[in-house]
């Protein structure tokens, strides 16, 4: 008895390490990665390179500061620094791209308690400060040399806000040839890696599909082409990597429906009455903050269970 070891839930163990699940998550991302390089050129890389290791040297030092396990191995660090990275133009200055990292990783991940215990995914959030710190450089696009709109200066759906979307190219849609952040156009690569990701079950259907046809029956409702809606901006992405994120995400399936349809319908929202074109990251980060609620609401009670505990 005096070697018997007393310790909380859970009480079984899995090949599955967080390790595991963030290294598949980087290999579902690199189709984009190496689209945005062919679309946009190798400044993509650059800007990639340099989220991802501001985020691991902020995560190591404020760590290391605070005394605590690093916890840069997990590779949680890497994927926050890819995905800000993604929602970043790729004329993005080095040093707006370095502020938004380190915001991303201790401001909304490690002031929190680190990964597991914050509130918001922090990629979406520091491009949401971004956006408004940084407007001007948040919001200049630049397009690839072969696309046919390279002087229009504005992205698929600032196009469509501005009653320019007749006569839609949907193949350059789904091929990311025009302009926008550098990890979101490419709609074939980002589905090729949410493919990957339902294969490793990594992620489950729930949230990418009732996000993804929320906004397709919703732009149907309100006049708009579902088609160009679903291919134009960060909806893809999103969908796939940032809104199934496992600490701002409802746990329950229920909950990941519910969770996906509010993201859906607040993203329509915002693109056909908001004054902004792109509504996916606020819809994400107000999701993010129901997400309890979400959770506790969906919570199924356990088999013979009367009623819920009394503390």
């Amino acid at each position: 008895m005096e070697h018997l070891n007393v310790s909380v839930s859970p009480h079984f163990f899995s090949k599955r390490t967080t390790q595991n699940i963030m290294l598949d998550v980087i290999i579902a991302l690199m189709p984009a990665l190496i689209a945005s390089v062919i679309i946009f050129g190798w400044r993509s890389l650059l800007i990639t390179v340099v989220c991802i290791a501001c985020c691991v040297i902020s995560e190591y030092v404020f760590r290391k500061i605070c005394q605590k396990d690093n916890t840069i191995s997990d590779l949680s660090a890497v994927i926050t620094g890819m995905l800000l990275a993604f929602n970043l133009p790729v004329t993005i200055p080095v040093w707006q791209a370095i502020i938004g990292s380190i915001t991303a990783i201790i401001v909304v991940k490690q002031l929190f308690g680190g990964i597991g215990q914050n509130f918001a995914n922090p990629a979406i959030t520091a491009r949401i400060i971004m956006l408004v710190a940084f407007s001007g450089s948040m919001t200049s696009w630049t397009f690839s040399e072969n696309s046919v709109d390279a002087l229009s200066g504005a992205t698929p759906l600032a196009a469509a806000a501005k009653g320019f979307s007749s006569g839609v190219d949907y193949m350059m849609l789904f091929l990311g040839d025009h302009g926008g952040c550098l990890g979101e156009t490419c709609a074939l690569a980002i589905i090729l890696g949410g493919i990957y990701l339902l294969i490793r079950k990594v992620i489950t259907w729930h949230i990418p599909v009732a996000f993804i046809s929320t906004v397709a029956v919703m732009s149907f409702l309100c006049g708009k082409d579902p088609l160009y809606q679903i291919l134009s901006g960060g909806l893809l992405l999103a969908a796939f990597f940032m809104a199934t994120d496992y600490s701002t995400s409802p746990s329950t399936p229920w909950g990941k429906i519910i969770f996906g349809i509010g993201c859906g319908l607040i993203t329509i929202l915002i693109r056909v009455w908001g004054s902004l074109p792109e509504g996916v990251s606020y819809s994400i980060l107000l999701m993010n903050i129901l997400t309890p609620y979400i959770s506790r609401l969906t919570r199924q009670k356990p088999l013979g269970a009367l009623g819920g505990a009394k503390s």
